[in-house]
């Protein structure tokens, strides 16, 4: 079922100053711009110093230095990159050490499985190099949305803001997945911000908060490469 969030149509996105870095020094990072919250992430990466592509096609993967895959439909998501030829591309680059962030869909979409909000297996395609397997919806449904904030293992100034709307958590985390972040439920502490490796995934939606701290984290771990390799954002 879809995390995405609500957004009146037509409505400006803010665009906030840029912090940290110059983002034309800065790393290219591209956002798989198939479907969800493509634009609010190429805000946030403006705000902490890093160049946002649209990643469309397997050539868009080309040069960059990371990818972000972003909420909206995990299902339509998968469906739509094996569509377009990106499904595979994507995995084996995340594969051989591209680095990776994942939000709420996306963050589902980089595990080795998921599970409906039922508890079921689903059979949604995924790139499989998150040791993780997700359940979708495991908050409820959109009038179950809701804000948190959390302490992020690596992330300084106190409790970050998060946004949960038709969000998953971690049901299942690997021996070698670090859990960052985690919330309370009626069942226990379920994992909802987790990293492993070059790969970071959250639960929520950090690019609805205006705070840009979750992306800097992912952000700041990068190489930095020449602006001559940049390509026009299209």
């Amino acid at each position: 079922m879809a995390d995405r969030p609500a957004r009146v149509p037509g409505e400006p996105l803010a665009r906030g100053p840029v912090e940290g870095a110059d983002a034309a020094e800065g790393p290219r990072v591209g956002v798989l711009a198939l479907q969800g919250d493509v634009l609010e992430h190429l805000r946030m990466l403006d705000r902490v110093g890093a160049r946002g592509v649209l990643v469309k096609r397997p050539a868009d993967l080309d040069a960059l230095d990371a990818i972000l895959v972003p909420g909206g439909e995990s299902t339509t998501i998968g469906k739509l990159a094996g569509m377009y030829g990106l499904l595979e591309p994507l995995r084996e680059r995340i594969r051989a050490g591209l680095a990776a962030f994942g939000t709420c869909a996306g963050a589902i979409l980089l595990g080795r499985g998921a599970l409906l909000a039922d508890g079921r297996a689903s059979d949604q395609p995924l790139l499989g190099v998150l040791d993780t397997v997700a359940r979708r919806n495991a908050f409820g449904r959109q009038v179950t949305s809701f804000e948190a904030d959390l302490e992020v293992a690596g992330v300084d100034g106190g409790p970050l803001r998060a946004v949960f709307i038709r969000a998953p958590w971690f049901e299942e985390v690997g021996p070698g997945v670090e859990v960052l972040a985690s919330v309370a439920t009626p069942a226990g502490e379920r994992a909802v911000v987790v990293r492993q490796g070059r790969v970071l995934a959250s639960a929520f939606h950090p690019e609805l908060s205006g705070d840009p701290r979750l992306h800097r984290l992912f952000v700041t771990s990068l190489p930095r490469s020449s602006p001559a390799s940049a390509t026009p954002r299209c």
